[in-house]
């Protein structure tokens, strides 16, 4: 993370050099010229001055550094000289891609390496858990050209050090950075990694984005200055120099060095260290290594000097390469004996995944080492290769293999051997005897602690000033005096290696372990991730988290001196942070993202503690319902109609939606970003049946009433209103983007008051002197299907369907997907009638041209005249009439004078026609307040309102026959492909569908023809429907239930829900423990309002009639099921499919066991199987703008068929994701998936492997163990281990991918298609015939039933079940699945087409060889067992083969091309990037240009597309 945004753009010097012209617009893309411009200007793909990149204080603009960066230049040329003599390639280095390379041999930067010593040693995007820094470049992202055969290199000589630098600046409150437990995992990849010598002394070169200069020197210049004066690459090199002035360049001055640590008690040791890092890094490094972990409370010390833990490494004297810094250990305090414990606790819990279980600290699960044994790549524990065929065991689990019914859960969370931890120690904890009284701690006593040895042995500690001793104290008798001997200790762990050998032992081990992880299994996520299911665990005795939980933690106040936090202002101040450069927004972004996952961690856990009863109110005599709550800076309150505020609006079910709606609001005003304008900080938590909206509070708000703060809005849904003219204008720059139209309103008195917002949004001045707005809940505007008015007439379209259609409540608002695809659905309409009505004039024109030039207007005739026929002039030039149109409508747009009215009454009928707001341009907005009940509006506005009106029909009309239709269209040509509930809400959303919709999606799937290649969608659909319709009772269920019956009452809804046994009878917590006297007292703190125990007397009867009837309430679907059999019957649904989506929807976790869902005799759950109840989070995902901006111009790239620059630019969209979001993110995750696809295509399999390994554990970790997304990284995984030849790997890989698929959906799904001819071809390539035959079978009736038998994807699988019967000499069987495939192909693309071409070779082998083996086999019969047997050729399939079938059923081709080839390709892409700017239409390249091509094995998929399957960014 402190990887700076200059790290992996791998652009040298020498490659093409992107100009910017003089508009700074990020919209204007630039060609890339093929001759470097004389001054670097900065890469157009960043918006605005992304000149400046550098993230650091001490970048110095300089001129001087041309000539060093000359000689940097020089020497990269060299580099294919270097090679030669050295004559081999670096290891691991790229096979150069595209023709850039010409032999250059760069080390892959975001490689993972263990060293020799299991030390983490990474390049490039170091994984690190830190915010991302704001200060420094260490020397991880230097690019380490090495020209020297392999054979001398050490693996010492990997490591160069991934250190990241954390300052304060990201931590608004936080004094000591902002997570030191965190921050101290990352540094440890720094550690250690110096054992090289100096003469190893390694060259590296700073990677920079393209244009930006760079050096860097590393250590003396020497190593450069006896380069020859090459210039053989033939490129002239552009000098910075020469324009030196007006451009910056960024000069980091300084180089990394090494410093030597000498700690007590082990060898000195080497470190690599930069000068931006602050000496509180070399800390954390320290705490987290192995051999010095134990110490908390050092000092370091240079010559006898105290290092100031704040101070940067380059600002403290006669610090310098080779100097000795002395770790000295320092006295404790309270405070630092606190964390010391603390961390001990930490190292000796570091394996044990009881954390990422109950969902705390924003730990989650990862399995993908279980199957991996290990690490992959280049190192890790083992090294087998492909050749050890003997010891691959292949065959599955029984309940993996097609056809099989069982869906075992156990195997989703498999035993992790690491877990069981060593045990170091029965019993760490504080002792009863605290705190010390008042004359020990005049001898320096600060605490006391208990422990209990493995060896059972029962010791009292004193934590003292000086260390740690034994003392004589007894559980029941206090003797502070030390114990003889006391063994006094400056560490804790040294104390106990004294007394316990098995704690030496074992810890020392643990720690051994713990550095072997990956980084990515133990870094916290952003936001929490909780598993819905978890084993049996032993609860053990924990001082820290006891402690934790009686000492009312608020916000980790211990890392935060004083007091709460004021999430407010931190929210507040991050916005205000300046964004003008790269590096600004950079930090700004960081800043952002940080306080938001601070503030919905402390948001959740404050919902929580409200709902559970521990937080007090702040009116507490009012009933339960109406509650507010103040905890720890934030406010709570319950999602229920208070004060009759929703009267009109459906009550407490309008008051549930609310805040969800509100939350999409400020999620949309925050995106827009506009400067003094605020929004609050609003997490939104769904907790046992509860909704509870928590929301940072405006300075003030509490000291007045509303009614007096309130400026601007209405506080009474629209009887008075006000406005305000700061609020109009803020509120103006946000009415584009989010096509709000200015309008006026009445207020009780009739006046005119002017809004640009909905009369519901408020807005209010803080005490801080803010803008704030609040309750954005109708930020969009209204859904008519689901808003009856009367006297309205609804489209034809709407009607056909059943709408308007009655809903619960009346804030049903249309997302904002769907009015930006309506708005755009306009524009191309508008552009279509204007070229229309243009090209009818000019036919017109050309008739009557002399009489206009006559009859020209007197006032501004000659211009008019001119222009229309310089205009018709253009179109002649085959200019399309569209493109006519954009030149109109902008000239028309800026300056209205010379245009002929003509032309102008052309835009203004497309305007009218497609309900602008603007004569003169297309604008289309919406009046939120339209339809709002009390909303009155003038009579002058009465037309723009009844245009209004129609816009919002046509609006709903649009959802209905387009998008809902588009939806299924894409579900059928598989360009969308959902595997669950969340993905299909997913691809729902996109299109803006809302899923009240569902039934309607549904309905229209059935009446499809070609319903069958949409049956997954359909199961999907209707589980969802059933589940989402489970959840809202099960939510009103659990509001009746008081704590103590909580787990009793789940399971008896599960098993009235899942269960085929017809009467569960629900257990009523004991009699005696409910006592009758306190009932009474207590009848006024329950939530609910029944009687407690209603909820035992549900049936499976009543609750699925009820789930009946709430489909056809809410979807509009008529469900066929009276109980759960009925519905998996029916539907074919799966129940443990369900159990998954209904535990993921109400946040339930249950123990990992096997469920009998079938058994007649007994329930399937009983109430020790519900383990917890976890909360449901909704909040604002910040976003990564520039990042994302790179991500993007890299996919389009990647997708014409420019794999280099795609490659870099991703790479420098990945560090600036880890910049903000820190090493671990969903964006950063597709980011990594896209990255190793593109190492793969460039022919770099194990960094395609070690990227894709990081996908894989990211989305384990953010998106959890079994969604799609994880599948999805698991099934590319395997290709890259299998390219590895990892073969036993990849199939482990691949089985359980299939094993979470047939858990989250089942068999019958389209990508089971794919995945079996995965398993299929790996199995065929380790020569497991009969095993492999299944699963391709499996994949080709799959294939049939969803692509058409007469689709490519099926002739492909024919070709494939082919060849396995081939291999085991069935050749008639062989010879008819070719035939299928033959007769497809020939129908489909012909006789002529190379694939017919293949398949008709191939029938004709299989027909030789079908022919000798039946004449070998005559010859037996005739002459029995001395027949002359010719030897037949049965061939065991090769590697590559095997390989080359992979890729393209995973849609990847790559195309040889020899040197010339490459020249060629070279030129023509110089002359394509010269034609591109004429040709901006975006037109794909031709595939023949195309070194690499991707390709499906259907048509249906553009040629050069790289497939990104459900990208999540």
């Amino acid at each position: 993370m402190g990887n700076s945004l200059f790290a992996n753009c791998c652009r040298h010097v020498t490659d093409l050099i992107f100009q910017t012209r003089s508009g700074n617009s990020p919209d204007e893309r630039s060609p890339l010229l093929p001759k470097p411009p004389t001054s670097c200007t900065a890469c157009p793909e960043v918006p605005e001055a992304a000149q400046s990149v550098g993230l650091y204080p001490d970048i110095i603009p300089s001129e001087a550094v041309a000539g060093s960066l000359q000689k940097c230049t020089e020497y990269i040329q060299d580099l294919p000289k270097a090679r030669d003599e050295g004559g081999a390639v670096a290891p691991g280095a790229r096979p150069a891609g595209r023709g850039h390379g010409k032999g250059r041999a760069t080390l892959g930067l975001d490689t993972t390496f263990l060293g020799p010593d299991g030390v983490l040693k990474c390049g490039g995007a170091a994984p690190s858990a830190l915010p991302a820094s704001t200060g420094s470049t260490p020397l991880a992202q230097r690019t380490v050209v090495l020209p020297v055969p392999l054979s001398e290199v050490s693996p010492g000589a990997w490591g160069t050090s991934a250190g990241s630098i954390v300052t304060d600046s990201a931590c608004p409150g936080g004094s000591s950075g902002c997570d030191p437990d965190s921050r101290a995992q990352a540094l440890a990849s720094k550690q250690q990694q110096q054992k090289k010598k100096k003469k190893k002394k390694k060259l590296t070169l700073l990677e920079h984005p393209p244009g930006v200069a760079l050096m860097n020197g590393s250590g003396p210049h020497e190593s450069l200055k006896g380069e020859k004066d090459a210039r053989q690459n033939g490129h002239e090199e552009a000098d910075p120099g020469e324009d030196g002035n007006d451009q910056e360049v960024i000069v980091i001055q300084d180089t990394g060095f090494t410093v030597k640590i000498c700690a007590p008690g082990i060898e000195p040791f080497s470190l690599q260290v930069s000068p931006q890092e602050m000496v509180q890094e070399i800390h954390q490094v320290l705490m987290d290594r192995e051999d010095t972990c134990h110490r908390t409370c050092f000092s370091l010390q240079l010559d006898g000097n105290v290092l100031d833990n704040f101070a940067e490494l380059k600002t403290i004297e006669g610090l310098q390469e080779g100097s000795l810094l002395k770790v000295v250990e320092e006295p404790y305090t309270v405070r630092e004996a606190r964390i010391h414990v603390r961390h001990i606790r930490d190292l000796l819990k570091s394996l044990d995944p009881s954390d990422a279980f109950n969902g705390v600290d924003c730990n989650s699960l990862s399995f993908l080492s279980v199957f991996t044994e290990g690490d992959l790549g280049d190192s890790g524990k083992r090294k087998k290769k492909g050749t050890e065929m003997e010891q691959i065991d292949c065959t599955p689990p029984e309940h993996i293999l097609p056809g099989s019914k069982e869906r075992p859960l156990c195997a989703l969370q498999p035993q992790n051997r690491d877990w069981k931890p060593l045990q170091c120690l029965k019993v760490l904890t504080m002792s009863g005897w605290n705190p010390p009284p008042g004359n020990r701690k005049m001898h320096g006593d600060l605490m006391y602690l208990y422990v209990i040895t493995v060896e059972d042995r029962h010791v009292s500690i004193t934590a003292s000033t000086r260390g740690f001793y034994l003392n004589q104290s007894t559980a029941y008798n206090f003797n502070p005096k030390p114990a003889n001997p006391s063994f006094l200790s400056h560490s804790l762990v040294e104390l106990l290696n004294q007394i316990s050998p098995t704690f030496k032992k074992n810890f020392s081990a643990l720690q051994k372990k713990r550095v072997q992880r990956h980084p990515f299994e133990r870094i916290a996520t952003p936001f929490q991730v909780y598993s819905w299911t978890a084993p049996q665990a032993e609860h053990a005795m924990d001082c820290v988290r006891a402690e934790d939980a009686y000492t009312s933690r608020l916000g980790y106040e211990e890392h935060i001196p004083g007091q709460t936090r004021d999430w407010n202002e931190e929210l507040q101040t991050t916005r205000e942070l300046p964004r003008k450069n790269l590096p600004e927004r950079l930090l700004r972004e960081r800043a952002i993202f940080k306080v938001h996952s601070d503030f919905t961690a402390a948001a959740t856990r404050g919902a929580m503690a409200v709902i559970d009863g521990n937080v007090m109110a702040i009116n507490p005599s009012e009933e339960t319902k109406m509650q507010m709550f103040i905890w720890n800076n934030i406010f709570f309150s319950l999602g229920f109609d208070v004060r009759d505020h929703y009267k009109d609006f459906g009550g407490d079910v309008a008051a549930y939606v609310a805040p969800t709606n509100d939350l999409n609001g400020v999620r949309t005003y925050n995106a827009v970003d506009v400067e003094g304008l605020y929004t609050l900080g609003t997490v939104v938590v769904d907790y046992r049946g509860y909704r509870v909206t928590a929301q940072s509070i405006i300075p003030g708000i509490l000291e007045r009433e509303q009614e007096q703060s309130v400026i601007y809005g209405s506080i009474d849904f629209g009887k008075t209103v006000v406005s305000h003219p700061k609020y109009l204008e803020l509120l103006e720059k946000t009415s584009r983007p989010l096509k709000i139209q200015k309008h006026k309103v009445l207020n009780d008195k009739n006046e005119e008051v002017e809004l640009c917002s909905s009369v519901e949004c408020k807005g209010i001045i803080g005490n801080d002197g803010r803008h704030y707005i609040l309750d954005l809940l109708r930020t969009f505007p209204p859904d008519l299907n689901f808003l009856p008015v009367e006297g309205e007439e609804m489209p034809e379209e709407c009607k056909k369907m059943g709408f308007p259609k009655q809903h619960r409540h009346k804030l049903c608002c249309l997302r904002q997907e769907l009015v930006d695809a309506f708005v755009e659905h306009r524009y191309l309409l508008f552009m279509k009638l204007a070229a229309l009505q243009l090209m009818q004039q000019k036919a017109n024109k050309q008739e009557s041209s002399g009489a206009l030039e006559n009859g020209a207007s007197p006032d501004n005739g000659t211009a008019d005249s001119e222009k229309s026929e310089s205009e018709d002039g253009k179109i002649d030039d085959n200019v399309t009439g569209l493109d006519q149109v954009k030149e109109l409508a902008e000239t028309i747009a800026s300056d209205d004078g010379t245009v002929d009215p003509k032309s102008r009454e052309v835009i203004r009928n497309a305007c009218k026609a497609v309900g602008s707001i603007s004569d003169t341009s297309f604008d289309i907005r919406f009046n939120p307040d339209i339809f709002s009940p009390g909303v009155r509006f003038p009579e002058s506005s009465k037309e723009e309102v009844q245009d209004q009106k129609q816009l919002l029909k046509d609006a709903a009309a649009f959802l209905l026959s387009c998008q809902i239709p588009g939806l299924v269209k894409d579900c059928l040509d598989h360009t969308v492909l959902p595997m669950d509930g969340a993905t299909l809400a997913e691809a729902m959303h996109q299109r803006g569908i809302n899923m009240r919709y569902l039934g309607k999606v549904i309905n229209f799937i059935t009446k499809t023809p070609g319903r069958a290649q949409l049956d997954h969608i359909f199961k999907i659909g209707i589980s969802e429907l059933i589940t989402r319709s489970a959840k809202h009772i099960f939510k009103t269920y659990l509001q009746g239930v008081e704590l103590s019956g909580l787990s009793a009452a789940i399971s008896h809804f599960l098993n009235c829900f899942l269960s085929s046994f017809p009467n569960p009878i629900a257990h009523l917590p004991a009699d005696e423990l409910v006592s009758k006297k306190k009932n009474k007292k207590r009848k006024n703190r329950n939530l609910g309002n029944a009687d407690n125990t209603a909820w035992a007397s549900m049936t499976p009867q009543e609750l699925w009639k009820n789930i009946c009837s709430e489909a056809k309430n809410y979807f509009d679907f008529s469900l066929e099921c009276e109980n759960a059999d009925q519905a998996a019957e029916v539907y074919n649904l799966q129940k443990i499919t369900l159990l998954r989506e209904i535990s993921l929807k109400t946040g339930v976790q249950i123990l990992l066991k096997e469920y009998n869902f079938d058994s007649r005799h007994k329930p399937t759950f009983t109430e020790e199987d519900i383990l917890n109840i976890f909360p449901v989070v909704k909040h604002v995902n910040p976003k990564a703008s520039d990042a994302f901006h790179f991500f993007q111009s890299g996919q389009a790239k990647v997708q014409q068929g420019f794999l280099k620059e795609g490659c870099e630019l991703i790479n420098e969209a990945l560090n600036l994701f880890n910049n903000v979001y820190g090493a671990m993110h969903v964006e950063i995750c597709a980011c990594l998936r896209l990255l190793a696809r593109l190492n793969y295509i460039m022919g770099d399999y194990s960094e395609a492997l070690s990227n894709q390994q990081k996908a894989v554990l990211m989305s384990e970790r953010v998106l959890g163990i079994e969604h799609p997304n994880t599948i999805q990284e698991y099934m590319h995984l395997a290709l890259y281990c299998f390219a590895n030849s990892q073969l036993s790997t990849a199939l482990n890989l691949l089985y359980r991918a299939r094993y979470l698929m047939l858990l989250v959906f089942g068999e019958d799904h389209p990508e089971m298609a794919l995945l079996d001819n995965n398993i299929g071809l790996v199995l065929h390539g380790v020569m497991e015939y009969d095993l492999s035959l299944r699963f391709l079978e499996n994949a080709l009736a799959i294939s049939s039933k969803y692509h058409g038998s007469k689709s490519l994807k099926v002739a492909l699988s024919h070709h494939l079940v082919a060849r396995v019967y081939e291999s085991k000499a069935e050749f008639r069987s062989a010879l008819q699945h070719e035939k299928e495939g033959y007769t497809i192909y020939k129908n489909q693309l012909g006789e002529h087409h190379e694939k017919t071409k293949e398949s008709s070779e191939y029938l004709k082998y299989l027909t030789q060889q079908a022919v000798a083996l039946q004449r070998t086999m005559n010859e037996i019969y005739k002459n029995g067992s001395n027949a002359n047997i010719m030897p037949l050729k049965f061939t065991a399939p090769s590697m590559a083969s095997v390989l080359e079938q992979l890729n393209i059923i995973n849609g990847i081709l790559f195309i040889p091309l020899s040197q010339k080839d490459l020249e060629n390709l070279k030129a023509e892409v110089q002359r394509r990037q010269q034609l591109q700017e004429s040709i901006r239409s975006g037109d794909q390249l031709e595939s023949e240009d195309k070194a690499v091509e991707e390709k499906k094995a259907e048509p249906s998929m553009p040629s050069a597309e790289i497939p990104l399957t459900q990208s999540s960014a």
